[in-house]
């Protein structure tokens, strides 16, 4: 019986804090700002996963933390935080051929008067 339901690996890298050089505004050019990033990657799913199946039918969630944040190039500014959601995307796809799907998103902190969250969401699939 179809229940309508695929079955999927998501992991996740949620709330990383870093400073990127962003912005287009005279006020946000000239130094980094901070931003809190937040990873969803789809993966190809396994046939079942037991106790000794190999990371690789899986990820290093490492490697997802590392393209958005030691992997953005320093001393780059990026106009828009949407090339730097592309730019994680990008590092991800290049990991692996085992991703299919990144979701990112970025909250732009120095907006945030009273805890809101501003900012974008790009998800990208592998072509």
């Amino acid at each position: 019986m179809q229940t309508g339901f695929d079955d999927f690996l998501t992991l996740e890298v949620n709330n990383l804090h870093v400073d990127v050089l962003t912005g287009i505004y005279s006020e946000e050019t000239h130094l980094p700002q901070p931003l809190r990033i937040s990873i969803r990657a789809r993966l190809a799913i396994a046939d079942h996963y037991d106790p000794a199946t190999p990371l690789t039918q899986s990820k290093n969630y490492m490697d997802l933390k590392h393209a958005a944040s030691t992997a953005l190039p320093d001393g780059v500014h990026f106009t828009l935080i949407e090339a730097v959601a592309d730019h994680i995307i990008d590092t991800i796809f290049l990991q692996g051929d085992n991703v299919t799907h990144v979701e990112v998103k970025i909250v732009k902190l120095a907006l945030s008067e009273r805890g809101e969250e501003i900012g974008i969401t790009l998800g990208r699939s592998r072509k």
